[in-house]
């Protein structure tokens, strides 16, 4: 309710259904390290860190102090919000001092770098864990791209697809979710 009374694009946050999906996909693989690129208001991290054990670790990355200061009014109240670790700042910048390996790894943020989030990432995600891009369907763009954005997530999902190192399949959850598997 905080986020669609105080941001100015609410509709960013992830919804109940995905971060079900999420918390789901992390217990799957039983997750204790998860990378998040993307923070916004934190639902999406809290959904997950609630699948990690107590010994488990969520980095989520983002550059707004504004929203993920609400994020952490949250985690503060929740038993899972210890496992999550903010780091604020320009992910591409982040990413390298970050160390692997990550369980599970989401991307939700900067469309237009997601090719090269995933490139940068991937080697950090052990074999057998899973790489998980939202927005992937763009509200249809993806299909007929006409600007920058939907230019990039079309591209971002031809690159998946041709991605050999996974097994992946685009779900019509949402806005579209991309799953891939590390072979």
């Amino acid at each position: 309710e905080e986020t669609y009374a105080k941001t100015e694009i609410p509709q960013m946050q992830v919804g109940h259904l995905e971060g079900a999906f999420l918390r789901l996909l992390a217990r799957m693989v039983h997750a204790k390290r998860i990378l998040e690129v993307g923070t916004f208001t934190g639902y999406s991290a809290l959904a997950m860190a609630e699948a990690l054990p107590e010994d488990g670790e969520l980095i989520t990355l983002d550059n707004d102090a504004e929203s993920t200061a609400m994020a952490k009014q949250y985690w503060a109240k929740s038993p899972h919000g210890k496992k999550i670790k903010l780091m604020l700042g320009r992910a591409l910048d982040s990413i390298p001092k970050i160390k692997g390996p990550f369980d599970l790894v989401f991307l939700d943020a900067d469309k237009e770098h997601y090719v090269r989030y995933w490139d940068e990432m991937l080697p950090k995600v052990r074999q057998g864990g899973i790489m998980v891009a939202d927005n992937t369907l763009w509200s249809g763009h993806a299909l007929e791209p006409i600007d920058a954005t939907d230019h990039a997530i079309a591209n971002f999902n031809e690159h998946v697809k041709n991605d050999t190192r996974v097994e992946a399949v685009m779900l019509t959850v949402r806005d579209g979710i991309t799953v891939a598997w590390k072979k």
